[in-house]
């Protein structure tokens, strides 16, 4: 089987395992994450396959569906990569992207470092930011149930990997605790210019749904 085949036997693979997901890391959120992969990579020295294929399983099996536990995706795509034969470097080349791309709170040291990373945190971190990050970001609020907005709770910008986990804040707080904070978080010269725009698309935003709060619009 050669790489090409390999691939789309990925995508076969992460279209059925995620078939019922919640909306905001479904297929589509992989789909997306693997287009602004190849687009990044472009202008990267890289393994591209390597970039598709941790790409498309960065998200196999995100914790926060799996009871907190982080084992499960880099087991889940090893499994399924091994019954492809696929080669051992390769195997925990993409074990190693899925374990370390998370945000996680944003205070995490990152244990290890690659260019294919690089590549594929940028864009997974795209698709938090800008229109589809903020529909993703309400969706997932809905999803947990999650109040909208509480002016009476403030974000909290010092949070633990545990504390980021298991908050239950309002949606809107995650724009502060996460999103706003990606833009001088990318990792390459391409995923910088992307992330500027869809920056802010955010900000601008935020100042439209304030005023809407407070019946000014």
């Amino acid at each position: 089987m050669n790489q090409e085949q390999i691939i789309e036997r990925t995508v076969d693979f992460v279209k059925a395992v995620l078939a019922d997901a919640e909306g905001g890391h479904d297929w589509w959120h992989i789909y997306r994450v693997w287009k602004s992969a190849k687009q990044i990579a472009q202008s990267e020295e890289v393994d591209w396959f390597v970039v598709e294929l941790g790409a498309l399983l960065h998200d196999i099996a995100d914790s926060k569906f799996h009871g907190g536990d982080e084992s499960v995706g880099p087991q889940k795509a090893r499994a399924f990569l091994e019954s492809l034969n696929v080669d051992e470097a390769v195997i925990v080349h993409v074990e190693n992207i899925i374990s370390n791309i998370s945000f996680k709170g944003g205070n995490q040291i990152q244990h290890f470092k690659s260019a294919e990373l690089d590549v594929i945190q940028d864009a997974d971190r795209l698709d938090a930011m800008g229109a589809i990050g903020i529909a993703r970001t309400f969706n997932y609020g809905g999803h947990k149930n999650r109040e909208i907005y509480n002016p009476d709770i403030e974000p909290n910008l010092n949070m633990s990997k545990e504390a980021y986990k298991n908050s239950v804040a309002p949606t809107l707080n995650h724009f502060y605790e996460k999103l706003l904070l990606l833009k001088d978080r990318m990792n390459t010269k391409a995923g910088r210019k992307m992330a500027e725009k869809r920056h802010a698309f955010m900000e601008t935003y935020l100042e439209q749904f304030y005023q809407e709060w407070e019946g000014v619009l």
